[in-house]
């Protein structure tokens, strides 16, 4: 009897227990979660850590916090924090990051600069929405979609948000016209415009061709070969690649384009990275330009892609570099976006040319200030007007299949150098370019002569116009009346400097791109070299009369494949 009624109350003690052991338990937790939270103990791992922090600043933080906002902030710090080029990229900054490479974007169709505080269209592009409706090279945007747009809000960025747009959508213009008493009115619908990567592409003289690349695009490389047909056409018999300022784009581009110009089995470029194995990407001998005489012309402005271009064509003997020491950026970046619309620009592997070469200059991981210096520095060093300057390392010397030693270390130093012209430079033009005046006058000379100078159709006979007209004299009062004081002996000295400046800017108002560089290129000391190498029939480099030799033993690097 006894033994059934201590039985009884065994469940009874049990549930008492187990009550007492949760209360106790507890008590001891609720003890040790604050002394974590008092402790700022949040986590072992890196990712716990970071996640963490988010967590309880959005939980604790004495403040309301953006979190969104937070983050956005964050972003751009953390992966500077890694090299130079790896970066993060805002929703709303991706669409124009994007249009620039593939080759056309949605728009109106005008090319445009804004003078106080007014949109003034320089140019209509043929076949687009604008021209289609009627409006003109010289007519000021002074209102979109029924609402004011002039005065401090009118930046190119804001103006860009607002005339761009999807493709198809609806956009209305109000336009001020000169003769014209009332605001005129049109209504377009938006449509792909083309953002061609080459910018001029002509016969030079009677024997060379002449093409400007100015980025490497989804559509570049069917440029080149648009480009390249037509100079052949015109019984081409040597090429200028022009890529002086071109930094960079799509390695795939630069590539392909380097494929036209290589026999088969060529190394073009090799790409490697910690978690990404070595890759070769060789030439596969359809190119279309093997045995064309080749010169590139690069300057400190030439990056990533045009250097994968450059070195490869160096590396491999197939044609001439001349110009300035390149950028050094050799480093490969993968686009990886996020669900918001944002994205990152990571850099997962280095690319390497034939001979075996890292151009990509030094840095120091978190410290951008000097790698951004790094032009000032070239310039300040008088790197830009004596090859003398430039200190070679020569722990990283290569070798190309003929056997010419060649650096790594940062950038492409050219075949030949040709300095920064700066002849006829002084105090007087260099505050008049500095305050943008000459672009200013150029505008404001071409916007009331349109009618006058529009009957000209090339930039040959608009020049022969141009300099019956006293342009100096007519900047120099222009420039006065904006405060920059009349010297008559330093702006005379200057004088083929703002003639050049002066009738290029002009000559690009009223016609185009192509038109402007062909004006450009007839005083240019890079180009001339260029034509002056390839009319001595010297474009194919030569093999040296005796290989160097390495400076110690295991120094010589691995030499460019050969057939």
């Amino acid at each position: 009897m006894e033994t059934n009624r201590k039985t009884r109350y065994i469940p009874i003690i049990i549930a008492v227990s187990i009550v007492a052991g949760i209360f106790i338990g507890t008590f001891y937790a609720n003890r040790f979660s604050e002394n974590k939270r008092g402790l700022g103990i949040i986590g072992t791992t890196t990712s716990n850590k970071l996640n963490g922090l988010l967590r309880i600043i959005d939980d604790q933080y004495v403040d309301t916090v953006n979190m969104g906002e937070l983050i956005e902030d964050a972003m751009p710090q953390i992966l500077g924090e890694l090299d130079p080029h790896s970066s993060y990229i805002p929703a709303k900054d991706l669409q124009a990051v994007n249009d620039d490479l593939r080759g056309s974007f949605s728009g109106i169709g005008v090319q445009f600069t804004i003078q106080q505080d007014t949109i003034h269209i320089s140019n209509v592009i043929s076949g687009g929405p604008s021209e289609k409706v009627g409006i003109m090279a010289g007519d000021r945007i002074v209102e979109i979609d029924d609402s004011a747009f002039v005065g401090k809000i009118v930046t190119n960025n804001e103006s860009m948000k607002r005339l761009k747009g999807p493709k198809g959508s609806e956009v209305k213009l109000g336009i001020f016209r000169q003769g014209e008493k009332e605001i005129l009115h049109f209504t377009m619908i938006r449509d792909d415009i083309p953002n061609k990567s080459i910018k001029a592409a002509y016969m030079i003289d009677d024997q060379y061709g002449y093409i400007n690349i100015e980025k490497f695009g989804e559509t570049t490389y069917p440029e080149m070969l648009i480009a390249l047909a037509q100079l052949h056409q015109q019984n081409c018999k040597g090429i200028i690649i022009d890529l002086r300022g071109n930094t960079g784009g799509y390695m795939g581009s630069a590539i392909q384009m380097v494929n036209e110009f290589l026999p088969k089995g060529r190394l073009i470029v090799y790409t490697e990275g910690r978690k990404f194995p070595r890759e070769d990407y060789p030439s596969n001998g359809t190119g279309s330009s093997q045995q064309m005489p080749l010169i590139v012309l690069l300057d400190e402005g030439s990056a990533s892609a045009s250097e994968i271009f450059a070195g490869a064509i160096q590396d491999n003997d197939r044609g001439t570099i001349i110009g300035r020491r390149s950028f050094g950026k050799g480093l490969v970046q993968q686009p990886i976006e996020f669900n918001d619309g944002s994205a990152i620009r990571l850099t997962i592997a280095r690319y390497y040319t034939p001979s075996g070469r890292c151009i990509q200059k030094p840095y120091n991981k978190g410290n951008d200030e000097n790698y951004e210096l790094d032009i000032l520095t070239r310039y300040e060093h008088g790197e830009f007007f004596s090859q003398d300057s430039i200190k070679q390392d020569e722990s990283h010397i290569y070798y190309t299949s003929l056997g010419r030693p060649v650096y790594g270390g940062g950038g492409i130093m050219p075949d030949i150098f040709v300095p920064q012209d700066t002849t006829g430079m002084n105090s007087y033009f260099r505050m008049a370019m500095n305050r943008g005046l000459t672009i200013q006058f150029a505008f404001q000379y071409t916007d009331q002569n349109r009618q006058r100078l529009q009957k000209y159709e090339n930039g040959e006979d608009l020049l022969k116009y141009l300099k019956t007209q006293n342009i100096l004299e007519k900047f120099a009062r222009f420039a006065e009346s904006k405060g920059l004081k009349r010297r008559n002996i330093l702006m005379y000295k200057a004088k083929e400097l703002f003639d050049r400046n002066l009738y290029g800017n002009i000559i690009y108002n009223m016609l185009d791109m192509e038109e402007y560089m062909k004006f450009l290129n007839q005083s240019d000391k890079t180009v001339l070299k260029a034509l002056e190498v390839l009319e001595k029939g010297e474009s194919f480099p030569k093999a040296p009369e005796q290989k160097l030799e390495a400076a110690h033993e295991g120094t010589e690097k691995a030499i460019a494949q050969a057939d």
